[in-house]
């Protein structure tokens, strides 16, 4: 097995995507909208790639957070609200937003599940800052750590209720970014006092089962490269201080943060220490390049990867969907302005992360 998460290039495998990814053995795959037709389709892709790797458990990846980021959607399959519509409430009725996001969570991995994925690359746990980029935005669960933390956890108790392993994301945080790492590459000038306040949500879940970092240089930590390329952050930080020892990835190693060669940034995202890379553009060019930066997944990598899937093992929801959905709806509902933000969250794009 080698230590690559990777995309496909379209609706169904292609000869050559069969004959590289058998000789390759990814540790496991990731979707997008280009890989998404209908529920036939992606149920037989999805299958399709178990059958080839020959494992039950093999993760297959999607971002599918609600708002903007949805790779699944209308008409198709139900829109899921933006995160900011749970900080919202929180403002009302913490414990009310607490249960409105499990459920939420918990509906999402019910339909995912349907179309054989096992694990959603939520929940956020990037503090919002004033005055960052949007990138994150509404994206995140609010602006304050214990609020953060709180409903970041219920996200990944629903979703583990209905059989999808969670990855908190962007650690140890992507904020108080100034740019979008997809285009370029943020550096972020707090002092270490300060990012402080990022790392707490991502302290309070260091038991999660996967991590994604983020393409983001902290100079109070590391001056000379991006947490995803920093053995100083990785192992300082991430496993240190934070002490998270879950399988940590990468954000993708096709965002613009990054510079060099695909197997140079494969290579370096691996011995900086990141367990699994994550690579989705589905380019055979790009894949076959990682490919040939990395060998066999390590141990302690497997370990962790094994741990990660076994939270999930044997695991179905006890409610069906649309139930989960009307719960959510009635909680969601004690919102002064609940059918207006709730159209806002309505409307997802497809951004890449």
């Amino acid at each position: 097995m080698t230590p690559l998460f990777l995309g496909l290039a379209g609706p169904a495998l292609t000869d050559a995507e069969r004959s590289f990814f058998a000789g390759l053995d990814p540790a496991g795959y990731i979707l997008f909208k280009r890989n998404v037709v209908d529920a036939a389709q992606l149920r037989a892709l999805t299958d399709s790639l178990r059958d080839l790797s020959g494992r039950d458990d093999l993760p297959i990846l999607i971002d599918q957070e609600g708002g903007r980021v949805a790779r699944m959607q209308p008409p198709v399959w139900p829109a899921f609200p933006k995160a900011e519509l749970f900080d919202r409430l929180y403002d009302i009725a913490p414990v009310t937003a607490i249960e409105a996001a499990r459920h939420n969570a918990q509906a999402i991995a019910v339909m995912l599940a349907e179309a054989g994925i096992n694990v959603d690359c939520l929940p956020l746990l990037d503090v919002r800052q004033p005055g960052a980029h949007d990138i994150i935005g509404d994206r995140a669960l609010g602006a304050e750590p214990l609020r953060v933390a709180a409903m970041g956890r219920a996200v990944i108790e629903g979703l583990r209720a209905g059989g999808t392993v969670g990855v908190v994301k962007h650690v140890p945080g992507h904020g108080r970014a100034m740019a979008d790492s997809h285009v370029e590459l943020p550096v972020v000038d707090a002092d270490a006092a300060a990012l402080e306040t990022d790392l707490a949500p991502f302290i309070a879940l260091n038991g999660a089962p996967m991590a994604m970092t983020a393409h983001v240089v902290y100079p109070a930590w590391d001056a000379d490269r991006c947490a995803t390329m920093s053995a100083k952050v990785i192992g300082g930080i991430i496993r240190g201080r934070i002490g998270f020892d879950g399988l940590l990835m990468c954000d993708d190693i096709g965002m613009h943060a990054l510079s060099g060669g695909f197997g140079d940034r494969a290579a370096g995202a691996l011995a900086a220490g990141c367990d699994i890379v994550l690579h989705c553009s589905g380019r055979m060019d790009e894949m076959e390049a990682a490919a040939g930066a990395v060998g066999a997944i390590s141990e302690t990598a497997k370990n962790r990867l094994d741990r990660a899937m076994a939270t999930i093992a044997g695991r179905s929801s006890d409610m069906p969907l649309d139930e989960l959905i009307a719960k959510r709806d009635a909680l969601l509902g004690i919102l002064p302005d609940a059918g207006q933000q709730w159209a806002e969250g309505r409307d997802p794009t497809n951004f890449v992360r």
